[in-house]
């Protein structure tokens, strides 16, 4: 990162079958086989689309879904 090595303390998962194309509905019904996360931050696309598909994730998962604005910086844990 930024020219340097940096560890990774996480776990890298494969994910397979997932298209940067895919359209909402993909998204939801891919996101329907994950559990819930305590957030899932939309961080891609235009803000009217993530906006509405935050909705959506709201709506129809029942999770708490944020469009962070650019430059916010997330703790993740």
């Amino acid at each position: 990162m930024f020219g340097e090595y940096v560890t990774v303390r996480a776990e890298v998962a494969d994910v397979p079958h997932f298209s940067a194309h895919a359209d909402a509905g993909q998204i939801i019904d891919w996101l329907r086989g994950a559990p819930p996360p305590h957030t899932t931050y939309l961080v891609h696309g235009e803000p009217a689309a993530s906006e509405a598909l935050r909705d959506r994730v709201d709506h129809e998962l029942g999770w708490t879904a944020v469009v962070p604005r650019s430059g916010v910086a997330v703790l993740v844990r």
